[in-house]
């Protein structure tokens, strides 16, 4: 059976794959439109997925929708009732889209998928699935566990927010539901919003922010926002919040709730004060996701749990719930977002309709890595030099590798361009800019030069599987970047009295450790596991650089720039190299130094 799922229209479109239970493909419709985010009809990302299969339209059995849109509108109704006449300004807003795309989503996707021209679609082959069972579905299928506790949590779907459900005997179950407007994801994108990042987008900035505070407004959080239970269930005191009936998150109850002062613009200053809120938040959120944890584990009688949903992106909490909690292994989709559901949606109709779950025969898990998306030959590259005047080398792959290795160790930056795209919004060695951990100044060269964003935030390393337990407080598997842990103490600079005194943004620029340009304040890092049987090649130069240097450890962060997309194609690549000042690119072996340019 072939199955095509697909998400969209609310945002991160994606589409994916599936076919005899098996992923073939699956991307974000992001990296073809070059749209960040993009929630249009994702008619590049299923283009890409028909071909990466080598079918039509024609051959694919069902086509699944991640959500059912018409439960979604009710909600809409329900809540304009609820709080009217407040919110009308909001929902006369929202019925022209409605009308226009969602409400009849169903001929919209046929009209959508006709216009593609790549084959017939029938209409009783289009079905749909509850948003909250895609995400689930997403978790445990690709999953390694045959049985585990399911935990979804994002902002909202049709109704829920959070659902506790359970894998099993190759089906997932929903068990319990916490329903709209009660919503951690809404609780951190309303904080996301008040402290003046874009929502969708920046709760990962927020996280990032954290650790430069102190949880000074934890209390303000919990007496007067949430109130949460025993069990990890909560409510919100929806006075203090906006989303229900406004245009904004939050309101003016709630700038009073922290001294009236009103939420950041984008671009103003970041203090002391917005690292405590950020900090304050994310202890709510980490114990939350705990006590949900352990409810989940109580519930099910499982030790082995599965994550989505957006606050699964959450990697912070996810170190903690692995660490603290009550189960044995932790496995997180690493596309827990939207564009995963796609993904979820297609699992969930192929299983449902006699699939079995393929054996895994020694995998890790079921994602392939998460290269799932395209891939570009030979001739693809070279088309994009010439045309463009560049300047490069072909190199047989040793060569390829000991260059790289070799400017590595001489603290220069590489883009670096192999084989399929990464499904999901971190880049795993595919599509990423690769940088010396050893370098002091690394991090900033970074955030300031090439990837031209906010000066805070953190970078990730990649780590030979063999070697995380030589570096950090951890020796599990984390292929997709979703667990953070600390620097071992072993590894750790011994701080002076004046820095340690610092606060706020000032902490930043201190070396922590052997691999400063990886460990945060905190001395967490976001670690990412290679693995030869997944990514051999990148394998490969972790060990040339070991080779070098005696550490298999390396910065990797996205291959893009603020606010564009993760680079798809060899274009994508090209142009951002050209646009920052990377010192090389590494397209597959064919190497560019950005003098010679």
């Amino acid at each position: 059976m072939i199955v095509l799922g697909i998400s969209g229209f609310y945002h991160d479109s994606g589409a994916a794959l599936v076919r005899d239970g098996e992923i073939v493909a699956a991307a974000q419709e992001e990296r073809f439109s070059r749209k960040k985010g993009d929630a249009e009809f994702p008619a590049g990302a299923v283009r890409y997925c028909l071909a990466e299969a080598g079918i039509t339209l024609d051959d694919v059995d069902k086509i699944g929708f991640y959500d059912k849109p018409l439960l979604t509108f009710d909600r809409l109704l329900e809540t304009y009732l609820a709080f009217a006449p407040r919110g009308l300004e909001s929902f006369v807003r929202a019925m022209p889209v409605w009308l226009k795309d969602k409400l009849l989503l169903k001929a919209n996707l046929l009209r959508e998928l006709r216009a593609l021209g790549l084959g017939k679609v029938r209409d009783e082959d289009i079905l749909f699935d509850f948003h909250h069972h895609s995400h689930a579905a997403s978790a445990f299928y690709p999953s390694p566990f045959e049985s585990a506790a399911v935990l979804v949590m994002d902002g909202v779907g049709e109704w829920a927010t959070t659902s506790l459900g359970h894998g099993k005997d190759g089906a997932v179950t929903l068990l319990e539901e916490i329903r709209f407007p009660h919503s951690i994801g809404m609780l951190y994108s309303a904080f996301t919003y008040y402290l003046g990042f874009k929502v969708n987008d920046g709760e990962y900035k927020v996280m990032g922010l954290a650790p430069y505070g102190e949880p000074t407004f934890e209390r303000e959080i919990r007496d007067n926002l949430i109130d949460i239970k025993e069990d990890g269930s909560f409510h919100l005191d929806m006075r203090y919040f906006n989303y229900c009936t406004g245009l904004t998150m939050t309101n003016a109850a709630f700038d009073g709730v922290f001294g009236g002062v009103p939420p950041r613009k984008s671009g103003e200053p970041l203090t002391e004060r917005h690292m405590n809120l950020a900090r304050s938040l994310q202890a709510v959120t980490e114990d939350v996701i705990l006590r949900l944890g352990r409810t989940a584990r109580e519930r099910t009688g499982e030790e082995n749990l599965c994550l989505a949903g957006g606050v699964a992106l959450n990697c912070v909490a996810n170190g903690r719930l692995l660490r603290e909690g009550p189960f044995k292994n932790v496995w997180i989709q690493p596309a827990a977002g939207d564009a995963g559901g796609a993904l979820g949606v297609a699992l969930s109709v192929a299983y449902a309709n006699g699939e079995t779950r393929p054996s895994l025969a020694g995998r890790m898990d079921g994602m392939k890595g998460a290269y799932l998306g395209p891939a570009y030959g030979r001739d693809e590259i070279v088309g994009v030099l010439e045309r463009h005047g560049a300047v490069y080398e072909e190199l047989d792959e040793p060569a390829m590798l000991e260059a790289t290795a070799t400017a590595l160790a001489d603290e220069k930056v590489i883009g670096w361009f192999q084989g399929r795209m990464e499904f999901g919004p971190r880049a795993l060695g595919h599509r990423s800019i690769l940088g010396d951990a050893r370098s002091a100044r690394m991090q900033r060269t970074l955030n300031m030069k090439i990837k031209y964003r906010e000066s805070f935030r953190p970078f990730a390393p990649i780590v030979l599987r063999e070697d995380v337990a030589e570096h950090f407080e951890t020796d599990v598997d984390s292929p997709y970047m979703l667990l953070v842990d600390h620097v071992l103490p072993a590894k750790r600079r011994k701080m002076t009295d004046a820095e340690n005194a610092l606060t706020g943004i000032d902490k930043l620029n201190v070396a922590r450790s052997d691999v400063p340009a990886i460990t945060h304040v905190d001395y967490s890092a976001r670690i990412q596991t290679v693995h030869a049987e997944t990514n051999p090649r990148l394998d490969a130069l972790l060990r040339a650089f070991k080779a070098k240097t005696g550490y298999g450890v390396l910065v990797n962060t996205s291959f893009n720039i603020r606010d564009e997309p993760v680079v798809c194609s060899p274009e994508d690549a090209y142009r951002c190299f050209m646009g920052t000042e990377m010192d090389m690119l590494v397209l597959d072996t064919f190497v560019l130094r950005k003098e010679a340019q």
